[in-house]
């Protein structure tokens, strides 16, 4: 089975990821649940070549010199896919999660009705917090999704990498993608403010600088939104916290009172007939 043939039956069967390791067969995960599509074991050349193939040369040389890498590929008529490639056990693996091409709607996912609200709102800082796989980057593209049909601005995304590709509709929708279109979360956010943005989307807040980025961007009177890697809101407001020393904390709690819009815990159950999660 090819590579294309293995993308095409993950979608078919709604998996959420595919899993190229050396010495097992290619697997997919079904709502939460890991099964082969083939009974033919990958050898540790097979998994190397098939994942260098998708790289860029600089991909390529960060995979050679880090042994991690981190990328989004498209394939035609069947659909976009983020990549996660590494190194175990001395050999090259892979794992796929497939991203909807076609955005849904907050009522499509069934978000509370005060989401919608705060997809509106002119200026504050907005979280989405919860486990891998919980459904964060979809919830925030319905977020920007309305916000593009129901206002006029313009959206700036910065991700890693881009999950969603947004049309222009009623606002100009501008995503960059680090590693491809900047440097880094760093870089791009410093001049994210020269660049007229109304709504800002970081995709995920890994340092005390993006974090700094985040809240500075609410107070300047624009709309912030993006993700922290937290189970709830107590143990995220816990980890904004820590990013900053013990003499800047006080000054911190003062800008998160101020700015603070909302913070969105986010878990996937299973439904009650066993198929798939919501």
């Amino acid at each position: 089975m090819d590579f294309n043939s293995l993308l095409k039956v993950m979608v078919k069967k709604q998996a959420s990821d595919l899993f190229i390791t050396a010495d097992l067969p290619p697997s997919i995960k079904v709502h939460g649940r890991i099964a082969p599509v083939s009974s033919a074991r990958l050898t540790q050349e097979q998994t190397r070549e098939l994942t260098l193939s998708l790289m860029s040369p600089e991909q390529r040389e960060e995979f050679m010199a880090t042994k991690e890498c981190n990328f989004a590929i498209g394939a035609r008529g069947v659909g976009r896919f983020r990549v996660s490639a590494f190194v175990q056990r001395d050999s090259v693996g892979m794992v796929l999660r497939r991203i909807e091409t076609i955005i849904p709607t907050l009522e499509e996912l069934k978000l509370p009705p005060v989401i919608r609200q705060v997809a509106m709102e002119k200026r504050g800082l907005v979280l989405f917090v919860g486990a891998t796989g919980t459904g964060k980057s979809t919830s925030l593209a319905a977020m920007i999704g309305h916000r593009n049909r129901q206002d006029s601005g313009h959206i700036i995304s910065v991700e890693d990498p881009i999950e969603f590709m947004h049309s222009h509709q009623g606002c100009i929708v501008t995503q960059r993608e680090v590693g491809i279109d900047t440097e880094s979360y760093e870089v791009a956010l410093k001049n994210t403010l020269r660049q007229a943005p109304d709504v800002i989307l970081i995709g995920e807040v890994r340092t005390r600088e993006t974090m700094e980025y985040a809240i500075a961007f609410a107070e300047t009177g624009h709309l912030c939104l993006t993700t922290l890697h937290a189970n709830n809101a107590n143990q995220a407001l816990d980890r904004i916290i820590n990013f900053f020393p013990e003499d800047r904390r006080g000054q911190l709690l003062m800008d998160l009172s101020l700015n603070l819009k909302a913070i969105v815990a986010q878990q996937l159950v299973r439904r009650p007939d066993g198929n798939g999660r919501r």
